[in-house]
């Protein structure tokens, strides 16, 4: 490990102007480039103190042995340079998307006497017209075999074509009509080269025209009573709507765009790329990459857009670029991509309509290859073994943890707390194994003191469950056996005759397994709270630690500073994994929990009051107000409402004392009593935990 200081530049040597810097580790290797509207105010933010650099920067300045840098004009060139050199020296520390060479392309070989359709991978060639990239190649063949009914280019190989020319007769295609054979004649060169040109106007989106024209001739054909002339061009026009549906219509402006959306988590991120023609979503792809640097959602947005980009020219970059985060800055990025085109490009975020409404289908997309590809990595039995081995090495355990559990607290304000318990077994979830908690031995918010009580809650029916099995032989001290039998069920069991809990079917809950290995979401606190649990308990064979989620820092009990496992670690993968899903667990519980009080109406009380005469009553009267001020009389006259139960809702009500009223939060308005929920709970989600 080098230390930046042995390689730091004089603060006088490093230029005051817009610059691309390379740093180079002992043997020599590239292994990060940036660019910089200033050298020197930023590559003096590498050479400070090192506790206050992110953990990967950190990684990469003492990994590297030496800088060097290239002064240019404008942030522009700075940008070119820098897309350049990522290309030429591939850096291990550079976010870098994994190649797309593999979507196939609708090629139209322009350069050739004789243009070609076909299907085409790898890196584009000049005079080549390209669309897409879709998804599968099929999805090309299908489109090209509904357009060469009306636009019969050559689709076959030069050895076909060649041999076809020498013979003097056409292939299969040329004689079903789907092929205008230029091979023996049929039509010129020219001619050939038209087709193809009007070939590709149309799969750029200019088909109203066409189609119109279509139609003219076939009202005229049908007019001079050339009637199968007209159903031909009735069946091309079918042929060619047949294949602008697959491709429905998003934009109903005919809008050239690309839409880039981004899903991320600390150490990966997915990028997904709709191509939007005429309106039309014409290609869609999409890439997955590891966070090697410290990036922010804007950076990944101009990797992506240099992906996208650094090799195109002209109209292959559309006149608006839509993403979910600007770079910063945002105009050197938007003038790149404009001297690229020829013309003015809009890059922005959208903020409204149907442009907004995409990129929302765009970002799902995101999410869910993000989502994919972990569980392709998790489901890797190989890779699940290295994970749960760098585990047990990272935090010097005996032996892989076979089982963990993950606990994690949530709650809105200090309201509604609760705690769930998600358990990985081999590295893969065990739902049938989860538990959730309401906290119940105090009132308010105190996250630690909550881990405490669900840590302490947990393993105390654990050691119930290994007493009455008779594996627990030795004696314990008294206050283990205080808490044992004092042992606290979890929110909402119920218990059989002989004190277990049960689950809905009636067979016992299994608290009896212990697990190797306890994850806390948290840092220090969070970490010595569930251990002081767990040693009151007399527990002092299963391993804790917590994993904060500022830095993804791994905490262990009575350690000044965290075990930082690599970002690359299939260990910390795996980690990050059981954490996230104990918080999903955990904030679904809160927020049904939440729903359910809100919901919550007086007559809920009322023995013998079900759903049907609950709903009666507050449609004859309106409110519960206005029922709470009726008379046993004027309740009796509800249909199904006996006057026994008109007494007993009476006195229900008058015993309940009125609640404060409710306020719409997003426009003021006090809400009637009516035993309903408020209808703005959205707000209180961006303070849940």
């Amino acid at each position: 490990m080098a230390d930046p200081s042995s390689y730091r530049p004089k603060p006088g040597q490093i230029p005051d102007s817009p610059g691309v810097y390379k740093f180079r580790d002992e043997h020599g290797r590239v292994i990060y480039v940036g660019k910089a509207k200033s050298l020197r105010q930023r590559l003096a933010n590498y050479f400070q103190d090192l506790a206050g650099l992110h953990p990967r920067t950190r990684t990469m300045v003492t990994t590297a042995a030496s800088v060097e840098w290239t002064v240019v004009t404008t942030e522009v060139e700075a940008l070119q340079l820098e897309y350049s050199w990522i290309k030429e020296f591939d850096p291990r520390f550079n976010v870098k998307y994994r190649d797309d060479k593999s979507y196939p392309y609708l090629a139209v070989t322009l350069n050739e006497e004789f243009p070609r359709v076909q299907v085409m991978r790898g890196a584009k060639k000049k005079g080549v017209r390209y669309f897409g990239p879709y998804a599968h190649a099929w999805a090309i063949r299908e489109t090209v075999d509904l357009m060469l009914r009306v636009f019969p280019v050559r689709t076959c190989s030069a050895g076909v074509f060649k041999r076809s020319a020498q013979i003097g007769r056409p292939c299969l295609l040329g004689y079903i009509g789907k092929c205008s054979a230029p091979c023996v004649g049929r039509i010129s060169a020219e001619e050939h080269r038209e087709l193809a040109e009007e070939f590709c106007d149309f799969m750029a989106g200019r088909t109203g025209a066409y189609l119109r024209r279509l139609e003219r001739r076939m009202q005229e054909a049908a007019e001079e009573m050339e009637y199968e002339r007209a159903a031909r061009l009735r069946d091309d026009i079918g042929a060619l709507k047949r294949a602008m549906e697959k491709s429905a219509v998003v934009l109903a402006d005919a809008t050239d765009a690309d839409l880039i959306a981004v899903a991320e988590d600390e150490l990966e991120a997915a990028v997904q790329i709709f191509h939007v023609r005429g309106g039309r979503v014409r290609g869609q792809r999409g890439w997955v990459t590891d966070k090697v640097e410290a990036v922010t959602t804007g950076g990944l947005v101009e990797h992506a857009l240099q992906q996208l980009y650094g090799e195109e020219r002209g109209d292959a970059v559309p006149k608006e670029v839509l993403v979910p985060a600007l770079p910063e800055p945002v105009e050197p990025v938007a003038q790149w991509l404009s001297q690229r085109r020829g013309s003015q490009v809009s890059l922005r975020i959208p903020q409204r309509g149907d442009k907004k409404d995409l990129m929302a289908t765009v970002g799902r997309n995101a999410q869910q290859a993000l989502a994919l590809h972990k569980t392709k990595r998790a489901s890797d039995l190989t890779t699940r073994s290295r994970a749960l081995e760098e585990i047990a090495e990272a935090l010097g355990l005996d032996s892989v943890p076979l089982r963990i559990e993950c606990f994690d607290i949530s709650h809105l304000q200090g309201e509604d707390v609760v705690a769930s318990m998600v358990v990985f077994e081999d590295g893969l979830v065990r739902k049938s194994e989860y538990r959730r908690f309401q906290i119940k031995g105090f009132e308010g918010q105190d996250d630690v003191r909550s881990m405490h009580e669900v840590i302490g809650r947990r393993f105390k029916r654990y050691l119930q469950e290994k007493q009455k099995s008779g594996e627990w032989t030795e004696e314990p001290d008294v206050e283990t056996a205080a808490a044992v039998d004092g042992v606290l069920t979890a929110a909402g069991e119920p218990d059989r005759a002989d004190g277990r809990p049960v689950d809905d079917d009636g067979r016992p809950k299994r608290f009896a397994y212990p697990p190797q290995l306890v994850v806390v979401d948290g840092g220090a606190p969070q970490v010595a709270a569930a251990r002081r649990a767990l040693d009151e308990l007399g527990i002092d064979d299963v391993a804790v630690c917590g994993l904060a989620k500022r830095l993804e820092e791994v905490w262990l009990p009575a350690e000044d500073d965290p075990v930082v496992l690599p970002r690359s670690s299939e260990g910390l993968y795996l980690l990050q994994r059981v954490r996230d899903e104990a918080h999903r667990f955990a904030i679904t519980y809160q927020r049904n929990k939440r729903s359910k009080r809100l919901k919550s109406s007086p007559l809920d009380a009322v023995p013998g009051l079900g759903d049907t005469r609950r709903q009666a009553l507050l449609k004859h009267f309106g409110s519960l107000k206005k029922l709470r001020a009726a008379t046993v009389d004027e309740i009796c006259e509800v249909p199904g409402v006996g006057r026994k139960t008109a007494e007993t809702v009476a006195a229900a009500l008058a015993g309940a004392a009125p609640s404060a009223p409710a306020v719409n939060t997003a426009t003021g308005e006090i809400i009637e009593d009516d035993g309903a929920p408020p209808a703005a709970l959205s707000a209180e989600r961006g303070q849940e935990r």
